[in-house]
C-alpha cells in the first residue's frame, strides 16, 4: 500500500517591488473568537459581522457545532444558535490547535453547570497558563479537576458572584470570567482586568444580549448576573495588528499604500513610536489612512506592554522595520518569553540582530538591505514578519510553515497582490 504524503504550503516573493494602491483592513480576529463564543451564553441567535474568514475562526464554528451550536458564515457574516442538545464537552482535535479555546470553559460552565474542555493548544511562542482561568472560577464556586490533559468544571447550582483579582493581566482570563459572570448569581467585580478593545468589543456585545456590565476598558470591571441573555447582532471591530503590519510594510515599500477601515483610535501608543523613528501615520478621511516617512529612520527601545502599550503581536513587524533605523535599537519583550523565534530567521536573510534571552532583549543594528532566502514562519505574528521581510528583501524568499499566517491575516495574498506584489503559493512534500 503506497503512502500518502503530506504536502506543506509556502509562501514564493521577489522583493524589492514598490508597493501601491488600497487595502482593506479586516474584523479583528481576536474579537471575532470571544464574540462567537458568547452564543454559548443563550438559545436565541446571535448574529455577528465584520468576521474574518481565518483558520481560528473556522476552527471556533467547528467547536460551537460540536458543543450543538448551529452556524451560516457568508461575506463575513456569521449567524450562530442553539440547534440540538447541547454537549458541553470539546472535541481535543479540535481544542489543541487553538489558545482561545479555552474561552468556552467559563460560558458552558455558567449556562450548563459543567463542562469538559481540553487544554489548549496553538502557537508556540510562551508558557501561556490557564491557572488564573481555573483559579477564578473556582472562586465563583465551580469544582474544577484536571485529568488526562482535560479540565472539568462542574457548578451544578450555578456560578455565583465574587470579586477576582487576577494577579496579573490576562485577556483571554477576563474574557472568559466576564462572559461566565453574565449568568452567575449577583456581582461580580473583576479587579486588575486587561483593557483591550477585543475585551471592550466582547463587553459591548455581552450588553447588547442583556449582560449588565460596567467598565470594560479599565482596571475593574463589575457584572451584575441575569438569569438569561438573548439574541443580539454585532459588529466586530477592525483588527488593529492587522493594520499596524500593512503600516509597517507601507513604510518600508514607498508609502503609497492607502489603509483602509483603519482603528486609529486603537494604536496611539503604536503611532507614536513610530513617530520617533520618523514614521507618521497620516488620516485621508476618518477611516483611511496614509504612512509618511523621513529618509533617515532613527533608532529606538521598544517595550512590549498590555493595552494601551506596544502590543507583543507588533513586535516581530517592528523588528524588521528597526533593521533599517540608522543606528542601534532595542526591543524588550515583556509578555512572552519566547517570542524572539523569528530573529534566526531574519539572521539569515542577513539581518544583524542579537538576543539576550536572560533579560528578553533584542539588539538590531542597522542593515543597508536583507537578502531572500529559505525560512520558516515560527507563529502568527513572525509570519507576518517573514512576509514584509521578503517583500522588501533583494531577490526571492521561501517561507515555510505559512500556515500559521492563516491563523490571523484573512486573504492575505490577495491583499498583497493587489498592491503589486510578487508573491505565490505553492506545495512541498512535508
Amino acid at each position: 500500500m503506497q503512502e500518502t504524503k503530506e504536502l506543506k504550503e509556502i509562501f514564493i516573493i521577489e522583493g524589492g517591488i514598490p508597493l501601491e494602491g488600497k487595502v482593506q483592513i479586516s474584523g479583528a480576529k481576536n474579537s471575532a473568537l470571544p464574540n462567537m463564543v458568547a452564543s454559548i451564553l443563550t438559545d436565541e441567535p446571535v448574529i455577528l459581522e465584520n468576521v474574518p474568514d481565518l483558520l481560528d475562526t473556522r476552527n471556533m464554528i467547528e467547536i460551537l457545532n460540536k458543543i450543538g451550536i448551529s452556524s451560516h458564515f457568508e461575506d463575513g457574516k456569521l449567524s450562530l444558535v442553539f440547534n440540538k442538545a447541547p454537549n458541553p464537552e470539546t472535541d481535543y482535535k479540535l481544542v489543541q490547535k487553538m489558545r482561545a479555546s479555552i474561552l468556552v470553559l467559563g460560558a458552558l460552565t455558567a449556562r450548563f453547570g459543567y463542562a469538559k474542555v481540553y487544554m489548549p493548544g496553538g502557537c508556540s511562542i510562551g508558557y501561556r497558563p490557564v491557572d488564573l482561568h481555573i483559579n477564578a472560577l473556582e472562586k465563583m464556586g465551580a469544582k474544577i479537576e484536571i485529568d488526562h490533559g482535560y479540565i472539568t468544571a462542574k457548578a451544578p447550582n450555578g456560578l455565583k458572584g465574587t470579586i477576582i483579582d487576577f494577579p496579573k493581566k490576562t485577556v483571554t482570563g477576563t474574557e472568559n470570567i466576564m462572559m461566565a459572570a453574565t449568568l452567575a448569581k449577583g456581582k461580580t467585580v473583576i479587579k486588575n482586568a486587561a483593557k483591550e478593545p477585543e475585551v471592550v468589543d466582547l463587553a459591548n456585545l455581552l450588553i447588547k444580549m442583556g449582560a449588565k456590565i460596567s467598565g470594560a476598558g479599565t482596571d475593574t470591571i463589575i457584572i451584575e448576573g441575569v438569569n438569561k441573555l438573548q439574541s443580539a447582532r454585532h459588529t466586530i471591530i477592525p483588527d488593529r495588528i492587522e493594520a499596524g503590519t500593512f503600516v509597517i510594510l507601507s513604510a518600508l515599500t514607498g508609502g503609497r499604500i492607502y489603509i483602509e477601515n483603519y482603528p486609529k483610535k486603537y494604536l496611539t501608543y503604536f503611532e507614536k513610536t513610530l513617530e520617533e523613528i520618523g514614521i507618521s501615520v497620516v488620516p485621508v478621511n476618518n477611516k483611511t489612512v496614509i504612512v509618511r516617512r523621513e529618509r533617515d529612520l532613527k533608532p529606538t527601545y521598544v517595550e512590549t506592554r498590555e493595552y494601551p502599550y506596544f502590543p507583543t503581536d507588533l513586535q516581530a513587524q517592528m523588528m524588521v522595520l528597526l533593521c533599517f533605523a540608522n543606528g542601534v535599537s532595542k526591543i524588550k519583550e515583556n509578555i512572552f518569553e519566547n517570542r524572539f523565534m523569528h530573529v534566526p530567521e531574519l539572521k539569515r536573510m542577513g539581518a544583524k540582530i542579537d538576543v539576550d534571552t536572560k533579560n528578553q532583549i533584542a539588539t538590531i543594528n542597522k542593515i543597508d538591505k536583507l537578502q531572500g532566502a529559505i525560512v520558516k514562519a515560527t507563529d502568527l505574528r513572525a509570519s507576518a514578519a517573514m512576509v514584509i521581510a521578503g517583500l522588501v528583501a533583494e531577490g526571492t524568499t521561501v517561507i515555510e510553515d505559512i500556515y500559521h499566517l492563516r491563523r490571523g491575516y484573512e486573504n492575505i495574498e490577495s491583499k498583497l497582490k493587489n498592491l503589486g506584489a510578487k508573491i505565490k503559493t505553492e506545495y512541498k512534500e512535508n
